[in-house]
């Protein structure tokens, strides 16, 4: 196409978008040139005029300091950068520059939140570095939000969990501000913080008919009594994350209708100390009073242990739905899934060994008839192996992802044939997922 008349088409469409433009006042038409009527509304759309809704929608999406300096260009925009919806969702990020990569919120800016936007502030978030001054001063501004309604609060810990290195006292002190003010909390990630059971009892105290979700896995200084207290008290209470050590037979019998009735039980079971080997066991009878008086509840556990650790666990019927390895499982393991969890619905199992496990995959599917979802990574099937054990799921499988690698070829099947037999009887097309190669230095 010829340079003009691409010249031409540009100014059509530049003004067919100013004519439907209501920032911009239609001019006098008759006394000047198609072309130069394109440039007079040009130059007369003002930015300024936008509407107070559209420029707080772009607002939205830029980041503070961004915001902060797109607020100076005119007075309107200032209105917008005030506006308190604006202010509703805020994370405030805090690092030491010398060892972090994320660009720290400028002081001046957090104290100009805190004095014109904390009673404004509804969902927070602190994301902190490894360092223990960038936690101290996460504390520092949670113990000046004594006017604000806050809903949701979020500590993020982007490394080692930079909470725990804190003085105990000093966080408490700053939580307890937050627990005691805002009245109105519904949701609380407060997961590797020194957060104790008289901490919860004064966030049962001041917001039991709010609280919704609650997670707090990884915090030491957290029993299970504390955890039985906020179950007692939050009626409302619909998700709940914690450490197996703080699972006990007391915690899960709440099978009276005084009890909360949980939706989503997350579980996350590591070593409490190091060289940690036997763990206690939950009683078959205390699981089913569980169920009983929460039956669709999602039980999720992630594993994060070795496989010598793991000799407690599944010996008897275990209502979990959603189960991830993150280490190396023993063929013994999951041997006794397909016996002792029927509900299962997902399974990821990221280590194995070089031990085959063909047929502890076929009796899962044999077994675990909800099981929608599965995940393997660094063990070993054989190709006729796994699709038996498609064929067996069938379409109700909506989520398997295998590593090429786990995938071990046989007399029957090879890796060029199986994603035509999955494909099959999964009703759709289907590839084992491949690792990406790292591209060389000088590579093209």
């Amino acid at each position: 196409m010829a340079p003009s008349r691409m010249k031409r088409n540009r100014l059509s469409f530049m003004n067919k978008v100013l004519l439907s433009s209501p920032a911009v006042k239609q001019p006098r038409l008759g006394c000047c040139s198609p072309l130069s009527q394109a440039h007079m509304r040009a130059a007369r759309l003002d930015w300024g005029s936008l509407p107070h809704r559209v420029v707080l929608c772009v607002f939205q999406y830029l980041p503070l300091i961004d915001r902060a300096r797109a607020s100076s260009v005119c007075r309107r925009w200032n209105e917008v950068f005030h506006i308190p919806d604006l202010w509703r969702k805020f994370e405030f990020e805090l690092n030491q520059s010398a060892t972090s990569y994320f660009n720290s919120t400028h002081p001046d800016l957090i104290q100009q939140i805190i004095k014109k936007h904390a009673a404004h502030l509804q969902y927070v978030s602190f994301k902190v570095d490894s360092s223990t001054e960038s936690a101290e001063a996460a504390c520092g501004i949670l113990s000046q939000l004594v006017n604000c309604s806050t809903q949701t609060l979020g500590l993020i810990s982007t490394a080692k969990s930079s909470f725990m290195t804190m003085s105990k006292s000093h966080f408490v002190s700053a939580l307890t501000v937050l627990f005691v003010n805002s009245k109105s909390l519904s949701s609380i990630k407060i997961e590797d913080t020194p957060v104790d059971d008289p901490s919860l009892s004064i966030l049962v105290a001041n917001n039991s008919d709010t609280l919704r979700r609650l997670k707090m896995s990884s915090c030491p200084h957290v029993s299970s009594d504390g955890i039985l207290c906020v179950a007692d008290h939050c009626q409302g209470l619909r998700e709940l994350a914690l450490n197996y050590y703080m699972l006990s037979d007391e915690l899960l019998a709440l099978s009276n209708e005084t009890h909360v009735n949980l939706e989503h039980l997350r579980i996350d079971v590591v070593s409490e100390n190091p060289g940690q080997i036997e763990f206690h066991s939950i009683k078959r009878q205390s699981w089913d009073a569980f169920i009983k008086h929460s039956p669709g509840v999602n039980v999720v556990m992630y594993f994060f242990l070795y496989e010598e650790e793991m000799e407690t666990f599944f010996k008897e019927e275990t209502p979990v739905t959603h189960l991830y390895f993150g280490r190396s499982v023993s063929k013994e393991i999951l041997g006794r899934l397909s016996l002792n969890c029927p509900r299962l619905v997902e399974l990821v199992v990221c280590a194995n060994g070089i031990q085959v496990i063909d047929n502890e995959l076929i009796c899962i599917a044999e077994h675990c008839k909800n099981l929608t979802a599965l995940g393997l990574s660094e063990c070993e099937v054989s190709c006729t192996a796994f699709i038996e054990f498609v064929r067996l799921c069938g379409r109700k499988l909506t989520h398997l992802s295998i590593m090429e690698d786990v995938l071990i070829p046989d007399d029957v099947c090879s890796l060029d044939e199986i994603h035509t037999e999955v494909s099959k009887y999964l009703g759709r097309i289907w590839f084992p997922d491949v690792m990406p190669l790292c591209r060389k230095s000088g590579a093209l």
